[in-house]
């Protein structure tokens, strides 16, 4: 991970740098912009709270993300859509578990 210039990357703005797929990542982490997302999709966190939660990310680079989200919208809500229609798939896939099985049997779930 790093900045774009040692990547070879494709540069872009603040605290966000693509890598050779395309997949934007915040600056000297680990860590994808579409993960800062979807923390503040799925569980609505303020930028406040993801740094709460994420004490090892900047406001800035939380800021960061979410403003090219705001800038990329589109293709990433794209790209969100498609991995919760894989993980639906996969799930439809691997049918019932013997532990729901069990817990069906003892009229502890539906």
């Amino acid at each position: 991970m790093g900045d774009s210039a040692s990547a070879g990357t494709a540069s872009t703005p603040g605290h966000v740098w693509l890598d050779d797929a395309g997949v934007a990542w915040i600056d000297a982490t680990n860590v994808k912009v579409i993960e800062v997302v979807l923390d503040r999709v799925a569980h609505g966190w303020s930028p406040e709270e993801i740094h709460f939660q994420h004490p090892d990310l900047s406001l800035g680079q939380i800021h960061a993300a979410l403003a090219w989200y705001y800038d990329h919208q589109v293709e990433l809500d794209a790209e969100i859509e498609r991995r919760l229609r894989d993980v639906a798939a996969i799930a439809a896939g691997a049918g019932e578990s013997r532990l729901r099985r069990r817990l069906r049997a003892a009229g502890l779930v539906p």
